[in-house]
């Protein structure tokens, strides 16, 4: 298969030690009330070099793990972290269709070989080209009914058309009827980058512009009505869902501020689609007092644990779970894998 690399800037200690020739670390496993529970980690990154070099692209290959998954086992095991559901950033979003019809097949058996490697450890999101929205609907269904995949990633937006523009329909459709998780990961907010906004220091293109893109995203998704219109259809969201868990009820104001200027859906207050069993959000929200209060306005049903790896925004989030106040032990589990593992259909 084509060789996978694992790509960041920095990897965690236990993974650089054990690139450096150090003993394996112990693997660290989690339990609960005294019973070892399974964890997974939704939200890790990737990337399949033979893709790139579809469109002649030559990807640097300093701070990159190769095929070889060792280190990043090593750093799984230190973390706690038994199973990760692997995702590709989306970069050929501006393909041609030939093109794009390649790179997702390269992405997506790359991705299936590496999964069925070491299926007690790795899972993943199937890639699709989403600028050909009826290809990207065929391109699920080969994912899922032909590579056995369980769910499929998408950026936040897709050349500058929202994710709920009606040319997407086909593709929401079929994510519906096979039952597949949606993994959406934000690609920034590049029209605020030509402003000159988000110039300076603090990388706010990322710090602020991934988060905001997800806000913008979802909130659509709410407002023309697409989770409406795809009842069946499931979303979990990067980086706990951007701004729209901490500020949604300003959304369901609007529509008693502003009545004209709302449509005919949703159908009902944003906040409810929070908790409807259609959206789903990630733990990347950095301390205790933060997913408390994510669990606190969307469920802890609908929070599942991720760890942006091998970017090191956070360091454990099996810590970041164990230590966040007032959750039952039910769920903790459900956040740490249990939801996620039924959510991927994880035996």
């Amino acid at each position: 298969m084509p060789g996978i690399i694992f790509c960041g800037c920095a990897f965690t200690r236990a993974a650089e030690g054990h690139r450096q020739g150090q003993a394996h670390p112990r693997r660290r496993e989690v339990a609960i009330a005294g019973r070892r529970i399974r964890t997974v980690d939704i939200h890790a990154h990737c990337a399949v070099p033979e893709a790139h070099a579809v469109l002649g692209q030559r990807m640097d290959q300093q701070d990159l793990l190769m095929a070889d998954t060792s280190a990043r086992l090593a750093a799984m095991d230190a973390q706690g972290i038994d199973m990760e559901a692997l995702s590709i950033n989306p970069w050929w979003y501006a393909a041609e269709r030939d093109a794009a019809a390649e790179i997702i097949r390269i992405q997506n058996e790359a991705l299936a070989g590496l999964r069925d490697a070491n299926p007690a450890r790795f899972t993943a999101f199937a890639t699709a080209a989403l600028q050909h929205p009826e290809l990207a609907a065929e391109q699920v269904e080969h994912a899922v009914r032909k590579l056995g995949f369980r769910g499929v990633g998408v950026g936040g937006s897709v050349e500058g058309l929202e994710l709920a523009d009606p040319r997407f329909n086909p593709f929401w459709a079929k994510c519906e009827e096979l039952g597949a998780l949606v993994f959406l990961h934000p690609q920034g907010t590049r029209e605020l980058e030509g402003s000159g906004r988000l110039r300076g220091n603090g990388l706010l293109s990322n710090t602020i512009g991934n988060p905001l893109e997800t806000t913008i995203a979802l909130s659509h998704l709410i407002f023309e009505g697409t989770l409406d219109r795809y009842p069946g259809l499931r979303i979990c969201a990067a980086h706990g869902g951007g701004y729209l868990p901490s500020y949604a009820n300003r959304s369901d104001a609007v529509i008693r501020t502003f009545p004209n200027r709302v449509g005919p859906l949703p159908n009902k207050p944003p906040t409810a689609y929070l908790r409807g069993g259609q959206l789903f959000f990630d733990t990347i929200v950095f301390t205790p007092e933060a997913l408390r209060h994510l669990v606190a306005e969307v469920g802890a049903e609908h929070v599942v644990m991720g760890t942006d790896y091998p970017f090191p925004w956070t360091s454990t989030e099996v810590d970041l779970v164990m230590n966040t106040p007032g959750l039952t032990d039910a769920e903790r589990e459900a956040i740490l894998g249990g939801t996620a593992g039924r959510l991927l259909g994880i035996a």
